[in-house]
């Protein structure tokens, strides 16, 4: 039988397809509690990688392999991973590895947009035995002036944004694009969840409290596909936090002998039209 460049992508589909079922639901979080601001302020992140409909389980991360600022103007990429500690994340059900980042106003203090993103190690998935690593990206605004948020940061993996992700109206339609090695990925499948709770920062804890009650399983985590053109687009029913995250786009596939998902992940903030 010929081997086709047809059979050869199905194979292939067929061969990493559990790695992205190893992926679902799984969000590397990259939080802070406000991304449009008014005026430059300190910053304080939680890095965490959990499942954020259902506040858990959270998985323990080990030591990121990057965290970095990019500057609305300059372009300039500053190096943050001094600025994490480490700390003990309790989720509903376990406590996990996670991490803390106070970033202080002065990196912030120009107009525009800042750009922050996390190269996570990779996680291995013990039921799978798959690794999965999630490129995430936030950018946080300062005084409404638009900056480089549409802007890729050359990443394996990325959500390029064609809306800004920290002026989204409740109801409104976020797109994007899907990358991989800067190239958009067609048809890419992708994931999205609503971050269904509270999150408190200072001592390390999500709220107890659900925002809202999903029917059935299946609207925890919500699922689609890029288009021809890896164009995504995602409706934002409700105020709060949205995890859209692209599943094993990346061109590396395995990770210290086993199959490795590249993902990557963008957090986009709506409002509620007050």
């Amino acid at each position: 039988m010929a081997i086709t460049p047809r059979l050869l992508q199905a194979l292939a589909a067929v061969t990493f397809g559990c790695v992205s079922c190893a992926a679902q639901a799984h969000f590397q979080m990259l939080y802070v509690k406000e991304t449009a601001l008014s005026r430059a302020d300190d910053l304080e992140f939680a890095i965490v990688f959990t499942h954020p409909f259902s506040a858990g389980p959270t998985m323990a991360m080990g030591q990121p392999r990057a965290f970095s600022h990019i500057g609305s103007h300059s372009g300039e990429q500053t190096d943050l991973r001094h600025y994490l500690r480490p700390v003990q994340w309790q989720s509903r059900g376990n406590q996990a590895s996670a991490y803390r980042a106070s970033i202080p106003r002065a990196l912030v203090r120009s107009l525009g947009d800042h750009v922050f993103v996390l190269e996570p190690e990779p996680y291995l998935e013990t039921e799978e035995d798959v690794y999965i690593q999630q490129f995430t990206k936030l950018i946080v605004n300062v005084g409404g002036v638009p900056g480089n948020w549409s802007e890729p940061q050359g990443l394996p993996v990325e959500i390029q944004a064609l809306n800004k992700p920290y002026a989204n109206w409740t109801g409104g339609v976020f797109r994007a694009v899907v990358l991989a090695d800067g190239k958009p990925v067609p048809f890419a499948e992708v994931e999205v969840e609503y971050l269904n709770h509270s999150v408190d920062i200072a001592n390390n804890v999500f709220g107890q409290h659900d925002y809202v009650t999903a029917p059935q399983p299946a609207f925890k985590s919500l699922s689609t596909y890029a288009d021809a053109q890896g164009i995504v687009s995602i409706g934002l029913p409700r105020a709060g936090w949205w995890g859209i995250a692209a599943l094993n786009i990346g061109a590396t596939k395995t990770h210290k002998g086993k199959p490795l998902s590249q993902d990557a992940v963008l957090w986009v903030q709506a409002r509620d039209m007050k």
